[in-house]
C-alpha cells in the first residue's frame, strides 16, 4: 500500500486550550511587572532580555523505528522579570522560545516554548557583581504546525503531533555584572526536568544563555 502516514490527532479543542497556558503566563508576568514597578524606589526590579540555545541527549539506538528526536539546538530568545527585596530574596518569571521553527523528524515544523516562575536568592560577590540562584516550576509547550500533512520515514510510519504541554521543574544560576550604572550583562545556565516529555527523547533539558538587563531601584 506504499508509505503509510499514521496520525495522532486528539480532539483539537482540548489541545488548543493548552496554548492558553502560555498566554495566561505572559499576561500574569506583565501584570505583576506593572504592580511591582511602583515599589522600584524601595526594592529592586530587574528586566532582562537575551538569547541562547538548548542541550539534551539524542537517541543512540541504531533502530530504524520512528523515534522522538533530541530537544537541542536552535536560537532561543528569552525575557525575564525579577523582584528582589533588600535581604536579597525574591521571585522571578521568565520565558524562552525557539526563534525559528524547527523540523521535527524532518517532516513537521515545531516550536518549543519554556516558561517558569522561581524563588531567587542573590549572593553578593562585589559591589558590581552578584550570583543569582533560583528554583521553581513551570511548563514546556511545544507548538506543532502543518498537522494534517502526510509524511514519510524509513519505517514507513510517521506520527503527526498537535500542541503538547508538560509540567517542568526548573533550576538556574546566573552571574550578574553591572557594566554601566544599572545596566548589567548576565551569562546564565538553566536546567529543566520536563516530566513525561514524550515528544522528545529525554526529560532532561539544559539552556545556556546570555542576557542584557537593567535594574530599577538598585543602590549604587
Amino acid at each position: 500500500m506504499g508509505s503509510l502516514a499514521r496520525r495522532s490527532l486528539p480532539r483539537r479543542s482540548k489541545r488548543n486550550s493548552q496554548g492558553g497556558g502560555l498566554r495566561k503566563f505572559l499576561f500574569v508576568t506583565f501584570a505583576v511587572g506593572i504592580a511591582l514597578a511602583g515599589f522600584a524606589a524601595a526594592q529592586q526590579i530587574d528586566f532582562a532580555a537575551g538569547g541562547g540555545t538548548l542541550f539534551s541527549s539524542k537517541p543512540t539506538s541504531a533502530s530504524t523505528a520512528f523515534q522522538p528526536p533530541a530537544e537541542k539546538g536552535g536560537l532561543y530568545p528569552n525575557v525575564s522579570l525579577q523582584y528582589l527585596r533588600k535581604a536579597r530574596w525574591g521571585v522571578n518569571a521568565e520565558v524562552a522560545f525557539r526563534y525559528k521553527e524547527g523540523l521535527y523528524n524532518d517532516f513537521q515544523r515545531h516550536r518549543p516554548v519554556l516558561y517558569d516562575a522561581n524563588l531567587v536568592y542573590a549572593v553578593p560577590i562585589s559591589d558590581r557583581t552578584s550570583l543569582d540562584l533560583m528554583a521553581g516550576g513551570g511548563a514546556q509547550t511545544t507548538i506543532f504546525y502543518n498537522t494534517f500533512n502526510n509524511c514519510t520515514s524509513n519505517s514507513g510510519v510517521c506520527i503527526v503531533h498537535v500542541n503538547d504541554t508538560h509540567f517542568a521543574a526548573h533550576f538556574g544560576i546566573d552571574l550578574r555584572r553591572y557594566v554601566w550604572r544599572n545596566l548589567f550583562v548576565r551569562p546564565e545556565f538553566h536546567y529543566y526536568r520536563v516530566f513525561n516529555n514524550s515528544v522528545f527523547h529525554s526529560d532532561n533539558v539544559a539552556r545556556a544563555s546570555a542576557s542584557i538587563g537593567y535594574s530599577f531601584g538598585r543602590d549604587r
